[in-house]
C-alpha cells in the first residue's frame, strides 16, 4: 500500500503564521521590482513548503492577497505594498531563501528571522559612489551618440547633480512624479548649457542623454511581462506608471528648455 502523501493538518496559529511569512515575502518582492508571476509562485512555494495543503493568491499593483488551507482550517489575509521602487539585491535574497524553505532548510522560524534581515538590507554604495557612478554611465551614453568632450562633461555635471537632487527629495518623500519633474528639471538646466552658448559639436545630445537616468525600464519591461503572462490589471498599470514617469521627464525637460531659450532636441 502506497504511503499517504497528505500533510499533517496545521492548527490556526501555525497557518496565521504562514500566511504573514509568505506575504512578506511576496511584499519584499512586489515592492521592490519583481514581476508579478514571480510575486505568485514564490508565495505559493513558501506557503506549501511551510506545510500549507494549497494557497491561492492575488497580485494587485499595490497589495497581495492570500487564502491558505491546511485540513479543515484556512485563513485569508491582505497585505498592502507601498513605496515601490526598484532594489534586485532583496529580490535574489528572497529567490534565494524561497529556494532554502524548499531544500527543507528552515523553519518557520528561521524564515522570519531572515525576512527581518532582507528586510534591512540597505545598498552597498555609498551616496556619493551613485553619484559618480550614473554620471558617467548618463555621459557615456553620450559619447556612443556621438557627443564631443565638452559634450560628455556637461552630461556628467548634469546627470551627477540631477541624481544627487533626486536623492535628497527621495529621501524627504517628495510623491515620485514630482521627484521625476524636478529631477528632469535640474538636468535640463544644466545640460542646455552647450546649447545656449553653443559649445560642442552637437549639445543637443546632452540634454538627451542626461536624463536617461530616470527612464523607468524596469517599470516597462515588468508591464509587458505582466500582460503577456495575463496579469492584465497589474501589467496596465505599471505601464500606465511608466508612461507618467516618462511624461514628467518631458515636462522637466520642456520647462528647463523654456527658461534657457533651447528649442529642439
Amino acid at each position: 500500500m502506497a504511503a499517504s502523501t497528505q500533510k499533517p493538518p496545521l492548527n490556526r496559529e501555525e497557518l496565521r503564521d504562514i500566511i504573514d511569512l509568505s506575504l512578506w515575502a511576496g511584499q519584499i518582492l512586489l515592492q521592490h521590482g519583481a514581476e508579478t508571476q514571480r510575486v505568485e509562485s514564490t508565495v505559493h512555494r513558501l506557503g506549501t513548503n511551510l506545510g500549507c495543503e494549497w494557497m491561492d493568491i492575488l497580485v494587485s499593483p499595490n497589495a497581495i492577497v492570500a487564502t491558505t488551507i491546511s485540513g479543515e482550517e484556512f485563513r485569508t489575509k491582505i497585505r498592502r505594498v507601498v513605496g515601490l521602487q526598484v532594489d534586485m539585491t532583496k529580490v535574489s535574497a528572497i529567490n534565494r531563501l524561497s529556494r532554502r524553505i524548499e531544500n527543507g532548510e528552515l523553519d518557520r522560524f528561521g524564515v522570519r528571522s531572515e525576512l527581518q534581515r532582507i528586510s534591512q538590507i540597505r545598498s552597498h554604495y555609498k551616496r556619493w559612489q551613485v553619484v559618480l557612478m550614473v554620471g558617467l554611465a548618463c555621459a557615456a551614453f553620450s559619447r556612443l551618440f556621438g557627443g564631443d568632450a565638452v559634450v560628455f562633461g556637461m552630461t556628467f555635471v548634469a546627470s551627477a547633480i540631477a541624481t544627487f537632487v533626486r536623492q535628497e527629495l527621495s529621501r524627504r518623500h517628495f510623491n515620485m512624479f514630482l521627484v521625476v519633474i524636478a529631477t528632469a528639471f535640474v538636468a535640463g538646466l544644466i545640460a542646455s548649457l552647450p546649447s545656449a552658448f553653443e559649445w560642442g559639436d552637437d549639445p543637443q545630445i546632452a540634454l538627451a542623454s542626461s536624463v536617461l537616468l530616470l527612464v523607468p525600464g524596469v517599470a516597462l519591461i515588468n508591464s509587458a511581462d505582466d500582460i503577456i503572462k495575463g496579469h492584465l490589471v497589474t501589467g496596465i498599470t505599471r505601464g500606465i506608471s511608466g508612461g507618467l514617469v516618462s511624461l514628467g521627464i518631458a515636462l522637466g525637460l520642456s520647462l528647463a528648455m523654456e527658461i534657457m531659450g533651447v528649442s529642439g532636441l
